[in-house]
């Protein structure tokens, strides 16, 4: 072999080393830059994770917020229909007072005319027998008994509407 030869192979060899490393450059630089293309999607996602985190506080604090409010407005529902029911109790005992106090009346309206009846009654009579003196005094001492019977009635329905509103109290 000559250094012809010698020189020939070896620039053949330089050749294939050069041909070879542009070759691995390139490969290189296309891995280079598929990195900085992953590093990039590695930013992005990260950013993306950032903002669903500030996402999901955000959402914590609506859902917390949402049921502060919730058991706010249950409370307050709440409050109403307790409001409502006691409403609706008072008016059933005022209706049950208003229509024992209306018993109450009709019972001394019934009263007073039975009252007036017999008092009408005993005038009547009273008219008829005053012919003598004995028996103006005995009819005088009859009306002053109903007269005491009356109050006692009087007490009675006193008595009863007492007791009711004791009832109505407790």
């Amino acid at each position: 072999m000559t250094n012809a030869e010698t020189i020939s192979k070896l620039n053949a060899a330089l050749n294939t080393l050069i041909k070879a490393y542009e070759e691995l450059q390139v490969d290189n630089n296309g891995l280079k830059d598929r990195i900085t293309e992953l590093e990039d999607e590695v930013l992005d996602l990260e950013e993306k994770k950032e903002e669903l985190e500030l996402n999901k506080k955000d959402l914590e604090g609506q859902l917390s917020e949402l049921d502060s409010k919730t058991k706010e407005d249950k409370s307050n529902i709440d409050s109403m229909l307790g409001k409502i029911e006691s409403l609706l109790h008072t008016r059933k005992a005022d209706d049950t007072n208003t229509n024992k106090a209306q018993n109450v009346k009709d019972r001394k309206i019934d009263s007073q005319k039975q009252t007036q009846t017999s008092s009408y009654d005993n005038k009547k009579y009273t008219n008829d027998a005053l012919s003598s003196f004995d028996n103006l005094n005995l009819k005088l001492d009859d009306n002053t008994t109903s007269s005491k019977e009356e109050s006692n009635d009087n007490k009675l329905d006193l008595n009863r509407m007492e007791s009711l509103l004791k009832n109505f109290n407790s």
